[in-house]
């Protein structure tokens, strides 16, 4: 088992089915944001569209703190397309929904069951400079919350721009953070 804490992105190049037409995506459009790669086992499943539903219901909070949604999955883009125009929860993700048959990604990021082929439900939050900086793999029958999610990437954000600062449990912005020192030691 991996740590993947600051490790960065290798290059990779998949297509996507992105707001109605399909596009490649790689490294390079990661980088320079914040960015939220967001694995789930299949399309036309049961417990994935209500987690690509609810990240569709946030997108404009995450595109907000300056960053990208990319949900991700082994079909193929054509498959997300057909999802898409089938499915009215599916219908309004604005976010790029990137394809990885091949299990390329999957297998970087340590998610791909290779018994079934399909992906763990995995996040991975991702810096500007396409290091991972948290994480969080669960098993197929455990959905997400796209709050938390957002709640962990602004803590994420916040810890890199004030270095000198921590976030507590259930931190959201604006509330008081955690300036580390001897004098906390058994105070907390």
């Amino acid at each position: 088992m991996s740590n993947f804490i600051n490790v960065e992105l290798e290059d990779f190049t998949v297509n996507a089915y992105h707001d109605g037409e399909i596009e490649t995506v790689s490294k390079q459009n990661l980088l320079g944001h914040w960015s939220v790669i967001f694995f789930y086992p299949a399309d036309f499943t049961f417990v994935c569209p209500t987690e690509l539903g609810d990240l569709a219901d946030h997108y404009t909070d995450f595109k907000a703190a300056d960053a990208e949604v990319y949900s991700v999955s082994e079909d193929t883009e054509f498959v997300h397309k057909a999802w898409a125009e089938a499915t009215d929860t599916i219908a309004k993700v604005k976010y790029p929904m990137l394809a990885d048959p091949a299990g390329k990604l999957a297998r970087f990021f340590g998610v791909l069951d290779e018994e079934t082929g399909l992906a763990f439900r995995g996040v991975f939050i991702i810096d500007p400079e396409g290091k991972i900086k948290s994480y969080t793999i669960n098993d197929n029958g455990i959905g997400r919350n796209a709050e938390e999610i957002l709640r962990t990437l602004e803590a994420a954000k916040f810890v890199r721009e004030h270095g000198d600062k921590v976030c507590p449990a259930n931190w959201h912005p604006g509330e008081d953070t955690i300036a580390p020192s001897l004098d906390l030691v058994g105070k907390i």
